[in-house]
């Protein structure tokens, strides 16, 4: 599989990528693209929510009212969660929601992300380039030149570059990151996916691994 080359200031270059069917070609899984967002946004979540029964709320332990007699309900004491300020039923207490995901279904997950890009013509491959200096205004001017500046972006490069990530970090669509970092929920997250030439062989090295 063949794809052009662009350079950053929006045209074509004479050059193409060759991409590695095995990665980029797959036909997708979107159960496993499922345990993957699904075990990404889990690992996120604090579970610190926490209620109070019964017998944790504050109050008398009184009996409200006789057991017979009334005409009304039998009723025990005010922190009964039948009342107004008492205890929470089977309420939701401290927790860690993560679980354990394998490497190939991790692996597996990447490569149907990237192979819908492609499939969706959403992946764009850039030469590569470098940055003497942050700039919010020169990430964003290139950004333009592929009228991508409203969309959601991710730029993988070969390797960490703190003067790319820091250029890019105001701007609340656009996103960074190294190709062995790179993680399911990114990929799907970004409407466009902005690959540097010389990323997609660290990519592929990375998804290839037995």
């Amino acid at each position: 599989m063949e794809l052009a080359v662009y350079n950053i200031d929006g045209s074509k270059t004479s050059k193409t990528v060759s991409l590695d069917e095995q990665v980029f070609g797959i036909k997708p899984n979107d159960h496993v693209l499922y345990l993957a967002v699904k075990h990404h946004l889990a690992n996120k979540r604090q579970g610190t929510h926490s209620t109070k029964g019964r017998s944790e709320v504050k109050g008398s332990t009184r009996k409200l009212r006789r057991q017979k007699g009334t005409g009304a309900a039998r009723i025990g004491d005010i922190k009964s969660p039948l009342l107004r300020g008492g205890g929470v039923v089977f309420g939701p207490k401290p927790r860690d929601y993560s679980f354990k995901l394998n490497k190939k279904v991790k692996r597996l997950a990447r490569k149907s992300a990237l192979s819908y890009k492609v499939k969706d013509e959403n992946l764009m491959v850039l030469e590569d380039f470098a940055m003497d200096a942050p700039g919010t205004k020169k990430y964003l001017e290139i950004l333009k030149n592929f009228d991508l500046e409203n969309k959601k972006t991710l730029m993988v490069l070969p390797e960490g570059n703190h003067i790319i990530q820091v250029s890019a970090r105001n701007l609340p669509k656009a996103r960074v990151v190294a190709a062995e970092n790179l993680f399911t929920y990114q990929i799907l997250y970004a409407e466009k996916l902005l690959v540097l030439e010389s990323s997609i062989e660290k990519i592929q090295e990375v998804l290839l691994k037995k």
